[in-house]
């Protein structure tokens, strides 16, 4: 990049520099907004989400019959909230700063199948294709019990198709296991970064994997080009699906109901805050959107990206969304949090909700692993690097009571505040791999 562009990015964006210095910084967005003036720039309603949750109820039946760890939710794919109070304490001592409220954990690091955030969006497009092509077909009416999909006869027709994504790990793992148990060909083109485990994770289960030395862009820009010289190939597209987004989106009305069973208010008393790591932005923003549908004004949406990452921050701070990317300031764009490592933002999650983003924020991967450590030892809980991403929000969104008292937020709402960070990826680590990452613990003290 021409180093003229970079100064007068620079002179234009102060914080830019802050991020080519790759210094944690925390960005409270100026142009955040109400959800009534905020939606109409998604391009989606609550309707559409309906409508995703009716067709995950069609295929809750499929989902039971072929994957046994299911069957206990009646094939319904979602994670449990667990408080964290001992981590609460801990990380009041290492910030130098008693939060007020309650710290809890969203567990998507554990949901069946494929054990990340990405098992929603992810599973929720391969379903909708599936349906699509079956309905079409002939051989699926929307009234019959979709448990019939779990079949030889269905596995024959689809595969007669093929499925391919581009993917830095997570994402691929839920597009992979899922086209494959249905019967699709299936192509996941991997990143440089994306972990070896999870390649041999997606091969074990009939997967083609397609390696890249490059990062996540290339990977995506590879498969999207041998899928458009296939009629018969579906790429999913990461950086624009309306249907992953709307997969993502069903969280928030879950999570209504799992804070209703337990009696966690969310109004102008109690606000909620929730921290949500980001890498391309489709789980992020989907899930976003759906909380804010959800609890509309009263929850505060906060993406967290490593230092060497941080393209929505990028995008959405400077108003060139997918037009910059990291590298472009230098940035390399190499993290150990893989789930995480993207260069560009997609373009269609950063203009849909910047105006519904409360913040944004960066932090090392040497705070990463410190907080994988913490929470292993505190609560018993492991998670994979980018997972820890949303721990540090807490207490950046506490720190600055200039902006929290530019939302009429005080101290008594604050005291009683639900904080919640999203745990993305982990549950399906192998021992082994974990092992390695608490041993980089003890490097980041």
């Amino acid at each position: 990049m021409d180093e003229s562009q970079i100064q007068q990015w620079i002179t234009q964006f102060p914080l830019v520099q802050d991020l080519i210095d790759l210094k944690p910084i925390t960005w409270f967005n100026p142009r955040a907004t109400t959800l009534q003036a905020g939606l109409p720039y998604v391009g989606l309603a609550a309707d559409d989400v309906a409508d995703a949750e009716q067709r995950l109820a069609r295929f809750a039946p499929y989902l039971s019959a072929a994957f046994p760890e299911t069957r206990a939710a009646n094939g319904v794919i979602e994670s449990e909230v667990v408080a964290i109070p001992a981590m609460q304490t801990a990380l009041d001592q290492r910030y130098g700063l008693k939060l007020g409220g309650h710290l809890l954990l969203k567990k998507d690091s554990h949901l069946p199948i494929s054990g990340s955030i990405k098992a929603r969006g992810g599973i929720y497009e391969v379903l909708a294709h599936a349906e699509k092509l079956a309905l079409a077909a002939g051989l699926l009416q929307l009234t019959d019990d979709y448990g019939k999909l779990f079949s030889e006869e269905f596995r024959q027709f689809f595969s007669r198709y093929r499925i391919a994504v581009g993917s830095t790990g997570n994402l691929g793992m839920s597009i992979g296991i899922i086209s494959a148990r249905l019967g699709f060909s299936v192509s996941v083109h991997m990143s440089a970064d994306a972990r070896e485990w999870k390649k041999q994770k997606l091969r074990d289960n009939g997967v083609n994997v397609v390696e890249y030395e490059q990062d996540y862009g290339v990977a995506v820009e590879q498969g999207r080009l041998q899928a458009a010289g296939d009629p018969s190939c579906f790429f999913i597209d990461d950086e624009n699906s309306q249907t992953l987004f709307l997969g993502y989106a069903v969280a928030g009305g879950r999570l209504k109901r799992q804070f209703a069973e337990r009696g966690i208010r969310v109004d102008a008393q109690h606000p909620l805050f929730v921290y949500l790591p980001c890498g391309v932005g489709g789980g992020p923003g989907g899930v976003a959107f759906g909380l804010k549908l959800a609890f509309g004004d009263h929850v505060h949406c906060i993406f967290a990206e490593p230092t060497h990452s941080p393209c929505m921050l990028l995008g959405v701070y400077t108003g060139l969304h997918d037009r910059i990317a990291v590298q472009d300031l230098g940035i390399d764009n190499q993290t150990a949090a893989d789930g995480l490592a993207v260069g560009r933002a997609s373009g269609f999650v950063g203009r849909a909700m910047e105006r519904l983003l409360s913040a944004f924020y960066t932090l090392s991967d040497r705070e990463m692993f410190a907080l994988l450590g913490l929470l292993d030892s505190q609560e018993h809980i492991q998670l994979e690097p980018s997972a820890l991403a949303g721990m540090a929000g807490p207490w950046r969104v506490a720190a600055n009571s200039e902006w929290l008292a530019g939302r009429g937020l005080d101290e008594r709402q604050m005291n009683q505040a639900t904080h919640l960070v999203w745990a993305t990826g982990g549950g399906m680590v192998p021992a082994a791999e974990m092992a390695k990452y608490l041993a980089n613990v003890h490097e980041a003290g």
